[in-house]
């Protein structure tokens, strides 16, 4: 019976693997893909009154966000993203796009029409219009726009008066802007903003064509755009993006590519030295992939780089839950308890540590959300998801699968089949077996700080002397990323931006080539630099935009991320545990963000708005490590010196025995998180590779902290309570002064 019941839950668990492998590809495909991944146009606008002196009102800000709806419809996009951000921002993404210079231009066009002399005075408005324009052909044939005029009284008047000038020309404008001439203006080429120039011979009052040299296309698209109406307010590009299409293709697949090797490499690991149970979690690991990829395409997710990035690191997070829980069981069966029994202990006395660990990284992952860019929130959103999924999957339902197979009693004398514990190891004691005895961490305790002390002085000096190289996230101005190092481009992009604007940096790293300016190009100038790459080179680009006052915003909400993160989990580590804890903690974290920064600024490694992703990832990992840590630690004072300790020799064996309990599972966790990351460092898209390099740094820091910092600075303020001299109360003071008679 108990080997029909494992073979039928066995069977069941392979069914689960396969069909996940089965339907995981599909789903990926389903899933909104965002701009960086299948390429696109990404623009955030700030959204400013048409006449000076009104106010932009919720009302305006609609009226705007839908007919940016009916622009967008005109281009074809089939599922765009149009969001309101604060009282007077929009930000739209159009994944997918190819003609990105037309996407910008019908989007931010205001479709004004005025018409205007050959000296470029206003004669009048598309007041005079009425109804709708349609698309029609000239006598030749050609494609043409129809304007139909409502006030015809006024159209006469007004081409009565520009007969009888010397040069008697009519000019119909798109959102003519200070500066423009007709002389100068190439009308009617289908670029210009000027659409249309007539001689008038005669006062009339009938509908105008407008001609040009049009294709049907363009002028279907020109009687969309004037019967979308005009846009009530005007828009000014705060930041943008550019990617093509091949370019986030390529991303795309070398993401996917590295996250499959990491989950191989991950189960590799952890089967070989877990066996049945990490083959069992194995399976778990498939489930979580599938159900957080499943969760994020339910909630209309869009999928992007840093996203993906969360998926693959989420899946170490994951691997992470089981490890503390298999080396707890382990523990128990050290000391001769029976598997079921080890099970129960194992389970139960690792689930505190787990969800208090990963309670934490969501408080940074909801932060992330909240505070951070576009980006950035698909990062959190994909982060949360794993986190949750993780819980759900790799706690609880890996361990309810363990137990029924636990329960059929086939593992009963075969630990080592069943969880990597070799017969021989197990001894019978009443005591937990503790490792690594020889290791004395409390003894060089104040070199270990030391050690972390003297490389921040030293990264510190070094940093300030050579400044940290701050992408444009954080100074402003315009990233230009082209798949192909070329160097007549290099110099055709030198010769073509303004003398005024500064090259800060020219990178060629794997085959690309990225150039940062000082300053913000402008819409006509991308457009040049655009047509540039793609049509006289036949190359991909990433154009990426950001204007001083998103970098002044990044900048705050980076610190503000930081602070909130910090102050998040001082009060969750304080409510679990205690305020020595929570300093202790932040000590360490700090340790790690400062590492990781500092590596940054001693190999002048970019900085940008996902770096700060990257540290509150850290932040929440590294929390994960020193958590564990700490409950061993309350696990020990409780059990072994029931909550009481007097003396610091006692103290200090309580910080060693739990490090050393902790040591190898620390260490195996990190290992398990750093493959994938790992992985995508060497494999990935070279968009996160600064991400990637900011995690492996953190990690490791984060590693170190936990074992060599946390524990000793909690230590030390636990010495300190046990150093304090004890006040005496006044009735003992007194009583110790009542001498046996004499005093009554």
């Amino acid at each position: 019976m108990n080997k029909k019941k494992f073979s039928i839950t066995l069977i069941i668990s392979v069914i689960v693997l396969v069909l996940c492998c089965v339907f995981i590809y599909p789903l990926i495909n389903k899933t909104n893909y965002g701009l960086d991944l299948q390429g696109g146009f990404e623009v955030l606008y700030e959204v400013r009154p048409l006449n000076e002196g009104d106010n932009i009102d919720s009302d305006m800000i609609y009226s705007t966000y839908q007919a940016l709806l009916k622009r967008i419809d005109i281009l074809g996009v089939s599922e765009p993203e149009i969001t309101i951000e604060g009282t007077n921002r929009i930000r739209v993404r159009l994944a997918g796009i190819t003609n990105i210079e037309e996407a910008r231009r019908t989007i931010s066009s205001t479709a004004v029409l005025s018409f205007r002399d050959y000296n470029d005075n206003l004669l009048m408005t598309s007041d005079v219009l009425g109804g709708t324009c349609k698309l029609v052909y000239d006598n030749s044939g050609r494609p043409a726009v129809s304007l139909n005029i409502k006030d015809t009284d006024k159209f006469y008047d007004v081409t009565k008066k520009v007969k009888n000038m010397t040069n008697n020309v009519i000019v119909i404008w798109l959102d003519y802007q200070d500066g423009d001439r007709y002389v100068d203006a190439n009308c009617g080429d289908g670029n210009s903003r000027c659409l249309s120039a007539a001689r008038v011979e005669q006062a009339f009052a009938s509908d105008v064509i407008i001609q040009g040299n049009f294709t049907k296309d363009e002028a279907k698209k020109l009687t969309d755009l004037i019967n979308s109406g005009a846009l009530p307010t005007h828009m000014v590009e705060l930041s943008s993006r550019t990617v093509e299409a091949s370019f986030g293709e390529n991303s795309l697949n070398k993401t996917l590519i590295s996250g499959l090797i990491g989950i191989i490499l991950v189960i590799i690991l952890i089967c070989s030295i877990y066996k049945f149970s990490g083959f069992i979690a194995s399976i778990g690991l498939i489930l979580y992939t599938f159900i957080s990829f499943l969760l994020f395409y339910l909630i209309g997710g869009v999928l992007t780089l840093p996203g993906i990035a969360a998926m693959i690191l989420g899946i170490g997070m994951a691997v992470d839950s089981c490890i503390i829980c298999f080396e707890r069981i382990k523990e128990n069966l050290l000391i001769g308890k029976s598997l079921d029994k080890a099970f129960d202990i194992g389970n139960k006395n690792s689930l505190s540590s787990i969800i208090d660990a990963n309670v934490t990284t969501i408080i940074v992952a909801i932060i992330l959300f909240i505070l951070g860019e576009s980006s950035v929130k698909g990062f959190a959103t994909m982060l949360i998801i794993s986190i949750v999924v993780t819980i759900l999957v790799m706690v609880y339902l890996v361990r309810f699968v363990l137990k029924l197979f636990v329960s059929t009693k086939v593992f009963e004398n075969k630990t080592y089949l069943f969880i990597g514990l070799k017969k021989s190891k197990i001894v019978k004691s009443k005591e937990m077996i503790i490792p690594y005895e020889k290791c004395n961490f409390s003894k060089y305790n104040f070199k270990f700080m030391m050690i972390a002390f003297g490389f921040i002085v030293f990264g510190t000096v070094i940093t300030l002397i050579s400044k940290p190289n701050f992408g444009i996230d954080f100074t402003g101005g315009t990233s230009i990323t082209i798949n192909k190092y070329t160097d007549n481009l290099y110099d055709d992009i030198k010769n073509m931006i303004d003398d005024d604007y500064t090259i800060k940096s020219v990178n060629n790293d794997d085959g690309n080539i990225n150039i940062v300016i000082d300053e913000v190009l402008e819409e006509d100038e991308i457009s040049n630099l655009s047509n540039i790459i793609k049509e006289e080179y036949d190359l991909d680009s990433d154009i990426y935009v950001v204007s001083k006052v998103v970098k002044v915003e990044l900048t705050k909400n980076a610190i503000k991320s930081l602070i909130f993160a910090i102050i998040g989990i001082v009060i969750y580590v304080s409510i679990r545990f205690k305020f020595n804890y929570a300093v202790s903690a932040i000590v360490a974290l700090l340790h790690d963000v400062i590492i990781t920064f500092l590596i940054f600024g001693v190999f002048k490694i970019e900085i940008t708005s996902i770096f700060i992703a990257a540290i509150l990832t850290i932040i929440g990992y590294s929390i994960n490590d020193t958590i564990v840590t700490f409950d061993m630690i309350r696990e020990n004072y409780k059990n072994k010196y029931n909550n009481h300790i007097s003396k610091i020799d006692d103290l200090k064996d309580l910080v060693n025995i739990s490090i050393r309990r902790c040591l190898y599972r620390t260490i195996l966790t990190t290992i398990t998180t750093l493959l994938p990351v790992v992985v995508l460092m060497i494999f990935g898209a070279e968009e996160i590779i600064n991400f990637n390099i900011a995690l492996f740094v953190g990690f490791i820091a984060g590693v170190y902290s936990s074992i060599f910092i946390s524990n000793q600075i909690w230590y030390y303020l636990e010495k300190r309570k046990i150093e304090r001299p004890k006040k005496i109360d006044d009735d003992d003071e007194i009583s110790e002064l009542k001498v046996k008679g004499i005093n009554c």
